[in-house]
């Protein structure tokens, strides 16, 4: 005769025992897949902010064009002995840069702007290697949670595009048209790099937090500082294209007075290239006012979405706007010196840098407006 069941036992359990509980495809993804894959990321992070601070000073130091040709993989090695270096030398002398700006160059200046562009693309082999080294090691030991392949592939296309971008930027000053790269390949190349960054940040926070949290969490969302913070940081990268492309043709040099530019409330001769167009792009006096007009307009819109972000119900959504504005109204204020002290090499790349910041802020407060983190009344004490 059988035992007698209790009415509390669950039907089809064998012998009364409870089976264990099966979580979700989240949960069954190998324990420390996402730790181990955000600090990968955040190392790849760190990489890219270097590779954007390498290559800012490779334009200051009027580096870029000293390699004139694209080996993604022989082009690795730098030259061996002298012989070597005479024919590196001999194919600088070839182009435009030096024989209108640099002639008379001697050797050991000619290694000095080499060794700058030769670093800042190992850099970008660098960053390549350790992409794929760690995604074959995720890959191959199965760790990649699901959902995330795709992502982490885009990441490393991106950094091809990256590459193939940065030869096309580089080729166009050694068609003799011009001495420097063209300004909108510039902005191209570092626009890629803070997309690059940006993905790279965004998945960085998703990986800090488990899936069932966010998932909760975003029942919470905040859409319109989330939609006002999307708009602000397409606007931020509006304004870093535009600085680049005041970078490409030495605009921040060109006039440096403040708030007015040679005097004037508009630059004198601000449509004086031909086709007209061409001035948004090579006009240094109109590129520069286009820079702080949009400054101008980007802080308002910062200070409109900070007032609103006040009202938010969590501290820490709070915090990462007051950060935003913080760091803006530094970055404002650098921008300002860079210009009257006619733009020296160390404020234009904390410049940079600032703008580097900027944008990881921006992102993050969107990412707590989509995300919040809810605190209880002891957490806000």
């Amino acid at each position: 005769m059988s035992d007698k069941r209790s009415i509390f036992e669950e039907v089809g359990d064998a012998g009364g025992q409870k089976a264990a509980p099966v979580g979700g495809v989240i949960d069954q993804a190998p324990k420390g897949a996402r730790r181990g894959i955000r600090i990968w990321l955040g190392v790849l992070f760190a990489m890219v902010v270097v590779m954007i601070a390498v290559g800012g000073l490779t334009r200051l130091t009027d580096s870029g064009l000293s390699i004139t040709e694209w080996k993604p993989i022989t082009g690795a090695l730098p030259p061996m002995s002298a012989e070597a270096w005479d024919v590196e030398f001999e194919k600088y002398r070839e182009i435009p840069e030096y024989q209108l700006q640099n002639k008379g160059m001697s050797l050991t200046e000619f290694k000095f702007i080499y060794w700058w562009e030769w670093g800042h693309r190992q850099l970008g082999r660098t960053i390549g290697l350790v992409w794929a080294l760690g995604f074959l090691g995720f890959a191959v030991t199965r760790s990649i949670p699901t959902g995330w392949t795709r992502r982490l592939l885009w990441i490393g296309a991106l950094g091809g595009l990256q590459g193939a971008i940065g030869w096309w930027m580089v080729a166009s000053g050694l068609t003799g048209e011009r001495l420097d790269v063209a300004s909108y390949r510039l902005a191209t190349h570092l626009g890629l790099a803070f997309v690059i960054l940006g993905y790279i940040a965004w998945y960085v926070f998703l990986l800090g937090r488990e899936e069932r949290d966010l998932m909760q969490a975003r029942r919470g969302k905040e859409g319109k500082l989330f939609s006002l913070s999307t708009g602000l940081l397409h606007a931020t990268f509006i304004q870093i294209l535009l600085g680049a492309l005041v970078a490409g043709i030495d605009a921040g040099r060109t006039f440096t007075d403040w708030p007015l530019m040679a005097g004037g409330f508009f630059p004198p001769d601000a449509f004086g290239l031909v086709p007209w167009w061409t001035n948004f792009f090579e006009n240094p006096g109109l590129v520069q006012f286009i820079h702080r007009m949009w400054g101008y307009l980007l802080l308002a819109f910062a200070i409109v979405l900070w007032r609103r972000a006040r009202g938010s119900a969590h501290g820490t959504t709070r915090f990462a706007f007051n950060a935003v504005m913080a760091a803006l109204s530094v970055q404002i204020v650098l921008g300002i010196f860079t210009v009257l002290y006619v733009a020296p090499w160390q404020l234009a790349i904390l410049h940079q840098l600032m703008a580097v910041l900027i944008w990881v802020l921006i992102l993050r407060a969107r990412f707590l407006s989509f995300y919040p983190v809810v605190q209880s009344v002891r957490d806000m004490r």
